[in-house]
């Protein structure tokens, strides 16, 4: 799948990656290929891609839709 993480002033992260793993906003959860469309709040937590790639984030949103997630973060 397609991840992009961005926030307001740049592109922290960009790539292909096979897992997502997200702090949603009610629990934890995890994104994989083909997974079904989703629109999410983020908390503050680590945003973990491909289970190496850590990325600490404020809060945030994310969705996922055709194999492509988007996260919107605040720096």
């Amino acid at each position: 799948m397609k991840v992009q993480i961005l926030n307001p002033k740049h592109v922290v992260f960009q790539g292909e990656a096979k897992s997502v793993f997200l702090p949603g906003d009610l629990a934890e959860f995890e994104i994989l290929d083909y997974h079904a469309p989703i629109i999410s709040l983020l908390r503050p937590g680590k945003v973990v891609v491909d289970w190496r790639t850590v990325i600490p984030i404020k809060k945030g949103m994310v969705r996922f839709d055709n194999n492509e997630c988007v996260i919107l973060v605040e720096e």
